[in-house]
């Protein structure tokens, strides 16, 4: 789990709530992620956390077979991702509900939540699609 602070925490409180959030740019009026204390495309300090729609795009995966760091060794194979969320930014995630061989970049996905981490599966997926708790 990653360690949550001060900064970090309404991001983690609403996640495990079943809500994705991402900063957004008052300056510039863009949107960001990782979450950041100022804009990284215009160095503006006035940023604040929004509602994300859940919504994104497949860029790139790979399917890791190996990794010896807990918890990932318990849930290999697992299809780690690059996801271009419909608010404009990247974020590096895992996909799951979903063959590694049907992946296809440009696919539709939607965000779940496994034990408040934001994971995506495919937006046809039925049932919770979040397997290897």
């Amino acid at each position: 789990m990653p360690e949550v602070d001060g900064f970090t925490r309404p991001y983690w409180d609403a996640a495990a709530e079943g809500r994705l959030l991402i900063r957004h740019c008052g300056a510039c009026d863009r949107a960001h992620h990782y979450p950041r204390e100022f804009c990284p495309l215009c160095w503006s300090e006035d940023v604040s956390w929004r509602p994300a729609s859940g919504r994104a795009t497949l860029y790139t995966w790979s399917v890791v077979h190996r990794n010896d760091l807990p918890p990932f060794g318990s849930r290999v194979p697992y299809v780690a991702a690059v996801v271009d969320l419909a608010e404009g930014p990247r974020m590096m995630t895992e996909v799951v509900g979903c063959e590694p061989a049907d992946l296809l970049i440009g696919m539709d996905l939607k965000v779940a939540f496994r034990s408040g981490i934001p994971v995506f599966r495919p937006t046809g997926a039925s049932g919770p699609g979040l397997p290897r708790t």
